[in-house]
């Protein structure tokens, strides 16, 4: 399907387009006609005869920057019903609004899509007569379109070399914050032409060609944040709550603390979702029966908190924090600093740096700290090796096992069983391309300009084999990092932050707390400054809970605000 061309055969992007997707000829066309005398002034109409074909429309208009506004998908179609075709559309146009069109008969199914791909509404057939039954819903969701962000997405370039570090922290960087980009090696001759074109050459890469065509010769994070888009920029000086990371603890916080009023800012490094943002399916989270992907989630949090008004900046590193009477002070790694009435730190966890020596010299070329869906697609139909037995490892393993030709999971246990959730052991022992090598772990890595060989140990049978191997993905453990609060609030023998009741000594308050009341129960031992998720110690490491103490922080924001 080919968008249309105006005379100086530009695509025609100007209109948001309105897509139907429907197998029966006659219902399609009945569906086009009516959006047409309606809308057809204002938006371009667009007629999909089956899943596939409207996906193939949906990604030429992506790649040329059109909006997309409402997908109105047909439930019972063969081979992709209107669920399947919507959960797919919703990662290429998230912004676009989802009706399902059913028959009476199939209404527990499109209740059952509310969950699945937030589905926006569904519609009966027939609909006659439109004036009464479908133009009311289309006017409703052009409505609500049209107050949410929905900025057109156009393609950035990205050239560079194949095994390169900073190439792959890149691509990593622009997966991770839903920004699509297409990838061009510096040897190939489309790469070398556009090296030219951008005046330099492959010994400067990488090279990112933004979608205005401006080349960013090396970028830095913050350079390629502010060129592409991102805010980075708060724009107050002042908060009433400052929320320190952007993984599922605060993005939750942001979004309660902004719904419910308080000048809300939430502050990330790199990329909102943390470690869930780059799980490819967490399956037991309440409400998702389907599963649903880590960056879709977290994008869709996002979102949410933008809609109620929270701002969210990213590469801004925090290295410290103040208190300075009644305010809470960041302060930033580029020394510029922000103040707030109250702090939720929620920067969740690192994963461990593996201690195989000379493993850190393959970063990025070859091994891999998650990364797992950004280098999917690289390792297609060859071996990879993953370490690591808790969820992130195995949701990495089924992902990955789509397209490797074979998955091997290492693991120093003797089983997953006390790491890793039932349901995804029960899917690793049906999938025939995985193997699991307990009781091993990796002692050397080996290789030229990248990854080339492992060495796997056995400490059951003490024995040693070397193995070829270019794709090494690590998930092991987790550090808190949060030296950053080193002699500002207490923290365990880990790092871990500790709040509320675990701070208090032989039943009082806790040392040099400077309040009559107790520090509440996600509250650290610096009053209106609070721990979420992941980093507050003995957390359940789940996302469920973290967007649970995220929530349950900000009724203690409230609760502090109202009395200090």
């Amino acid at each position: 399907m080919t968008a249309p061309r105006d005379r100086n055969d530009s695509p025609a992007a100007v209109k948001p387009a309105i897509l139907s997707v429907d197998d029966d000829p006659g219902v399609s066309r009945a569906v086009v006609r009516d959006l047409r005398r309606r809308y057809g002034e204002k938006y371009r109409i667009v007629r999909a005869q089956s899943g596939p074909d409207a996906l193939d429309a949906l990604r030429e208009m992506k790649l040329r920057g059109q909006p997309v506004a409402i997908l109105v998908a047909d439930y019972r179609m063969p081979g992709m019903d209107g669920i399947q075709f919507l959960e797919q559309a919703m990662d290429l146009h998230p912004y676009a609004r989802r009706v399902l069109l059913t028959a009476y008969a199939d209404t527990d199914a499109a209740i059952d899509a509310i969950n699945v791909v937030d589905l926006d509404h569904y519609l009966l057939k027939p609909w006659d007569p439109p004036e009464e039954k479908l133009y009311p819903v289309i006017d409703a969701q052009l409505e609500a379109w049209l107050c949410t962000e929905h900025r057109p997405i156009t393609e950035t370039k990205i050239v560079g070399h194949r095994w390169s570090a900073r190439s792959s922290e890149v691509r990593e960087f622009l997966a991770r914050n839903q920004l699509p980009y297409r990838w061009y090696m510096s040897d190939e001759p489309e790469g070398a032409r556009l090296l030219e074109a951008a005046g330099t050459d492959a010994d400067h890469c990488p090279v990112v060609i933004t979608a205005e065509g401006e080349a960013l010769i090396e970028p830095t994070d913050a350079e390629l944040a502010t060129r592409v888009g991102l805010n980075t920029t708060p724009s107050k000086d002042f908060y009433d709550l400052i929320v320190i990371g952007g993984g599922p603890a605060g993005l939750g916080a942001a979004v309660y603390g902004a719904s419910e009023g308080l000048r809300t800012v939430l502050v990330e490094r790199t990329a909102t979702g943390g470690q869930a943002g780059q799980s490819s399916r967490i399956e037991n989270y309440l409400g998702f029966p389907d599963g649903v992907s880590g960056s879709q989630l977290a994008d869709r949090a996002r979102r949410q908190a933008s809609k109620f008004g929270a701002e969210v900046i990213t590469t801004r590193d925090v290295v410290g924090l103040e208190v300075r009477g009644a305010a809470r002070t960041v302060r930033f790694a580029d020394g510029d600093s922000l103040d707030a009435h109250t702090v939720i730190v929620a920067t969740g966890v690192m994963y461990r740096r593996h201690p195989a020596p000379g493993i850190d010299d393959y970063t990025g070329r070859g091994v891999y700290y998650g990364s797992a869906m950004t280098e999917a697609a690289r390792c297609a139909n060859e071996d990879v090796y993953i370490v690591g037995g808790a969820n992130s490892a195995g949701q990495a393993a089924v992902y990955l096992s789509r397209t490797s030709r074979s998955v091997t999971i290492v693991v120093r246990a003797p089983s997953l069983e006390n790491s890793m959730s039932h349901y995804l052991i029960q899917q690793i022992e049906n999938i025939d391309n995985i193997t699991v090598r307990s009781c091993s772990e990796v002692t050397t890595v080996a290789g030229d300009d990248h990854l080339e060989r492992i060495t796997l140990r056995n400490n059951a049978t003490d024995t040693e084999e070397t193995v070829d191997a270019q794709w090494l993905f690590l998930f092991i453990g987790a550090a808190p990092g949060t030296e950053w609060l080193d002699g500002v609030v207490v923290r365990d023998e880990r790092g871990y932050v500790v709040a509320g009741p675990d701070l208090a000594i032989d039943g009082g308050r806790p040392r040099g707390w400077p309040l009559e009341r107790p520090p509440h129960h996600l509250e650290t031992s610096v009053p209106g400054v609070f721990v979420a998720g992941d980093v507050h110690a003995d957390s359940a490491k789940r996302v469920a809970s973290a967007v649970g103490e995220g929530a349950m922080a900000v009724m203690l924001v409230h609760r502090y605000l109202a009395k200090p």
